[in-house]
């Protein structure tokens, strides 16, 4: 059976809700990870390299990074409908979202955070106003990222704004998109 390591109120929630979602016949098993409060440690039982969550072991296979994990889960339980199979309209779109998360999406917001910025990281990543707007433009259409269909890639995308909601603007799009999210993902 495959194993999910998890750790509640961390990045991996998002996957242990997808699991849910999917009706999946996972293992979620809890470990400790470090926190940013200086809370927790790294767990001896999570195989993750880097002790980190989530972490996906399916037999031979392993998956470390949300949206890799989400894309094989996705595809390996299509009947949940929650992201298009290869060949499917909207795959292209699906994938880009699910990419756009981990290369723009999420360096941004931890850069805000952290308060740094520079040329080079603007010219590379844009910043959060830009980001801002690449949502509300494909929100616009929506209800979801791919138009009328809510897959996994709306659960990702919106998940920051759900656990730091003073991040969410005041932009209708994307707080009635953030709402419609939480309350597709709730049990």
């Amino acid at each position: 059976m495959p194993v999910l390591y998890h750790a509640p109120e961390s990045r991996s929630e998002t996957i242990a809700t997808l699991v849910r979602m999917l009706n999946a016949d996972i293992d979620i098993r809890e470990v400790t990870i470090p926190r940013q409060d200086g809370s927790g440690g790294p767990d001896p039982d999570n195989p993750h390299p880097e002790k980190k969550v989530p972490y996906l072991v399916d037999g031979d296979e392993t998956l470390r990074e949300r949206g890799a994990i989400i894309v094989y889960l996705t595809d390996a339980y299509p009947d949940a409908k929650l992201g298009p199979l290869p060949g499917e309209a909207g795959r292209g779109a699906y994938l880009s979202w699910l990419f756009y998360y981990q290369g723009v999406m999420e360096p941004l917001i931890i850069l805000q955070w952290a308060q740094l910025s520079h040329p080079a990281l603007t010219a590379t990543l844009r910043d959060v106003d830009t980001m801002m707007a690449h949502l509300v433009e494909a929100l616009d259409p929506g209800p979801y990222l791919l138009g009328d269909r809510f897959t996994a890639a709306d659960m990702l995308c919106s998940s920051p704004f759900h656990w730091f909601p003073d991040l969410t603007p005041e932009t209708p799009a994307i707080r009635n998109w953030v709402a419609r999210c939480a309350e597709r993902m709730q049990p």
